[in-house]
């Protein structure tokens, strides 16, 4: 294989991977530079000019002519006057000699590895280019064709082919996806396994819901709202507390849009899950009022020692505060950083009820908290309940349960 078929073939191979020009350049020089280095030992003395869109490779070994007898004679950038003289006879101590090099004296074998190695650092180059790519998208939303589902993972190509995975973990629970569809993920992350680049996606991410938020409403893409705070179970419910240092702006209006249009736009692309767009306050009891939106709190009391807030409702809203699956409290308790416990008002009609401490006797504390925990604290507010409502409100096994209930009833039939 001569120069020029080398070069070109390259060359080709380069621009098919959108490899400029300038790097293409050095990528050659540094593969014959080495080549040199193998041969010679150095490339010190060595000029390399290639033009890459011609195919031309010209590489000389320059030497200085020193006296025969010189004690330099032996350095790798001297020739003696009478090898100089070999090549041009008016050659002239102190002169420089430029002897050209042709490719065929490295031999086929480093000819050979010379090309597998130019292919070898464009694909090197090829996955630094797509790590740097994706390092800087981190957080942005992309979209992406599915291309294969696996088990664990949905693989998927961008625009320039290259392969970004979808790992279950990272997608909603509903998320139903077939090949050829479009999804829509930010960059969660790229990791480099092996010196290749493995992009990560993800759909389940908070900042994939704010990105979505900038997407649809202008005055948080252009700064004039901003999100304080965002706390999810994708899929399910997801809380936003937002504010707005203009008046005139009423950012929880502006982000639900009229009518809902701006933040249906957001709901459909998360599977229907539900989101609570809240007013950020800096008023801790107020914000945790909202927080628990759409139940309607009657009282708070905070410990800020122990990050603890107690919230007291009326019985009918106990079940609002806490919400299906318990997503409501969970959110809301993330949203503000404290753990809001939920407690229900009596009432006059109340007197016969029992609060749950007094069965510590016959229940452990642990499962009386673990009821607490969901806003049941007394006897009637857990019998109200089926084994079905307790067994998804709690993390308590079916056995426990009915022994709870088994003690309740008792209290009540003596």
């Amino acid at each position: 294989m001569d120069a020029k078929i080398l070069i070109e073939s390259f060359a080709e191979f380069a621009r098919s991977k959108n490899v400029d020009r300038p790097t293409m350049i050095r990528i050659l020089e540094d593969v014959f530079r080495a080549m040199i280095r193998k041969k010679f030992e150095t490339d010190e003395n060595f000029d390399v000019t290639i033009n890459a869109d011609k195919g031309d490779l010209e590489i000389f070994r320059i030497r200085e002519i020193v006296d025969d007898n010189s004690e330099d004679i032996w350095d790798f950038d001297k020739i003696s006057l009478s090898e100089a003289q070999k090549i041009e006879p008016d050659f002239e101590i102190g002169e420089e000699v430029y002897e050209k090099i042709e490719l065929e004296e490295f031999g086929r074998r480093a000819v050979q590895m010379a090309r597998q190695t130019l292919i070898q650092r464009i694909k090197d180059l090829e996955k630094d280019i797509l790590y740097n790519k994706y390092e800087e998208q981190v957080g942005e939303i992309i979209s992406a064709e599915v291309y294969q589902i696996l088990g664990r993972e949905i693989l998927l190509i961008d625009g320039e082919g290259n392969e970004l995975i979808l790992p279950k973990g990272e997608q909603i629970s509903k998320d139903r996806f077939r090949k050829g569809d479009t999804v829509k993920a930010i960059v969660h992350r790229v990791d480099m396994i092996n010196g290749n680049p493995k992009v990560i996606l993800s759909r389940t991410s908070p900042v994939f819901l704010e990105r979505l938020f900038e997407n649809e409403v202008p005055e948080v893409y252009d700064g004039l709202i901003t999100i304080v705070k965002i706390v999810r179970e994708p899929g399910e419910r997801a809380k936003v507390a937002v504010e707005s240092y203009d008046d005139r702006i009423d950012p929880v209006g502006a982000c639900v849009g009229m009518k809902g249009s701006r933040i249906h736009a957001v709901v459909r692309e998360l599977q229907n899950e539900n989101i609570d767009v809240i007013n950020y306050t800096e008023n801790l009891e107020l914000y945790v009022s909202r927080a628990l939106s759409p139940a309607k709190v009657s009282s708070i009391t905070v410990n800020q020692e122990s990050k603890r807030i107690s919230v007291f409702l009326k019985p009918d809203q106990v079940s609002l505060a806490i919400g299906k699956g318990g997503f409501n409290i969970k959110l809301a308790s993330r949203l503000v950083g404290y753990e809001i416990d939920v407690f229900r008002e009596l009432n006059e009609y109340d007197d016969e009820d029992v609060d749950l401490n007094e069965f510590s006797d016959e229940i452990d504390q642990w499962i009386i908290d673990e009821l607490k925990k969901t806003g049941l604290d007394t006897a009637k507010s857990v019998l109200a309940l089926t084994k079905e409502d307790l067994i998804r409100r709690t993390e308590l096994e079916e056995e426990t349960i009915d022994e709870i209930f088994r003690i309740l009833r008792t209290e009540f039939e003596q």
